[in-house]
């Protein structure tokens, strides 16, 4: 078949007919990506002043611009943020500071949406600061607690804070306790703070809260096998979760194993032996216990003294974790540091130098850069 003859044909009988189908528009000209109308409003930047103003007055959205820039990793924002905390801090350390935990799956975010909302209820004000994991590799975060706590997410009496983890360890935000200030100045009196999951984050977060609550479920497995003795040890409240249609049976025995296995530690600091509660976010049962549990231990260390006790110890803490983290900062920032350690680095993957030694040298290095200024 010659098809140059044919495409010579259907050429001449377009050109000789212009209202044939064979006929190709010309189209229209690419449309640009972006609304060329869309003008990008740029947030003024507020003042300190403006910004302890609004987070004293319980404007949430002054609090979440004053949480950004108190996470934010860029050095000109520290200043501010640490001046704006210094100013809140007379008027925090008001509330009931609760860690949450569990093992994945443990439905978390599904409990403290149950349990916020009850909280909100007896007339709290609750800030939940959701700490999501960062990927290793990108450093992003998912951060969908917002959307995984639908029903509480929009109560104007709970605020929902999602922070990354940024890498720190285990999970747990670098700026975690400085965020628990401002939220206690902006009137939250109840403070949740959900981990990542089991692991060495609870230590972490162990230390910035008044009481521990791990949550657990049964059926999936050997109860006790999974749990480290160390994170169990932290715990001053345990919950089954999950406790409903078939799972009820499972739960009450798992409550039962976890009761003797908590009675063969020694007595914890607090004074009171862990209790542990069973309940369903799904169906709503269990968590008045629960709640009720809460307030009977916050009673109790209060009374014996371990609650200041044990602020006091946590403020002492943070404050050298403070200056640790200044010196690492101010060691890495060096001009000096920044430009050898490179150098050092490839030293010791080459089995050139030790890595204890290009430590010491980097150091040397360091501190005869602070004796110049």
């Amino acid at each position: 078949m010659d098809f140059t003859r044919i495409n010579h044909y259907e050429k001449e009988y377009a050109d000789t007919h212009h209202d044939t189908a064979l006929n190709v528009a010309e189209g229209v000209a690419d449309q640009p990506i972006v609304n060329p109308y869309f003008t990008r409003r740029k947030k003024r930047t507020l003042t300190t002043d403006e910004y302890v103003a609004g987070i004293l007055a319980g404007d949430i959205t002054t609090l979440s611009r004053a949480i950004t820039l108190v996470e934010s990793a860029n050095p000109a924002h520290y200043a501010q943020a640490q001046e704006i905390i210094e100013r809140c801090l007379p008027h925090a350390g008001r509330s009931v500071r609760i860690g949450i935990t569990g093992v994945p799956g443990a439905g978390k975010s599904t409990f403290i949406e149950a349990i916020g909302g009850m909280v909100a209820g007896l007339r709290h004000k609750l800030a939940v600061l959701a700490i999501d994991p960062s990927s290793e590799r990108s450093g992003g975060s998912i951060l969908g607690d917002k959307t995984r706590m639908e029903s509480i997410c929009n109560n104007p009496s709970i605020f929902i804070r999602p922070s990354p983890s940024a890498g720190s360890l285990g999970g747990v935000a670098r700026k975690t306790r400085e965020t628990i200030v401002l939220c206690e100045a902006a009137g939250f009196d109840v403070i949740f703070i959900e981990t990542v999951g089991v692991g060495q984050s609870e230590t972490a977060v162990h230390s910035m809260v008044d009481m521990f609550l791990m949550l657990q479920i049964s059926g999936a497995g050997d109860e006790l096998q999974g749990i480290k003795r160390g994170i169990m040890e932290m715990a001053d409240m345990m919950v089954i979760t999950k406790a409903d249609g078939e799972n009820v049976r499972k739960a009450e025995m798992a409550r039962t194993q976890y009761r003797s296995a908590l009675r063969l530690f020694p007595m914890p600091e607090s004074g009171r032996r862990p209790e542990v509660f069973t309940c369903s976010a799904y169906e709503g049962t269990g968590l008045e216990e629960v709640w009720k549990g809460v307030e009977d231990y916050l009673d109790h260390i209060r009374a014996n003294g371990h609650y200041t006790r044990n602020r006091n110890r946590q403020n002492k803490y943070w404050m050298y974790e403070t200056i640790d983290e200044a010196l690492r900062a101010s060691f890495y920032r060096n001009p000096a540091i920044e430009e050898r350690i490179g150098d050092y680095e490839e030293r010791v993957l080459g089995d050139r130098l030790s890595s204890f030694v290009a430590a010491k040298k980097l150091l040397e290095l360091y501190f005869k850069e602070l004796d110049k200024e």
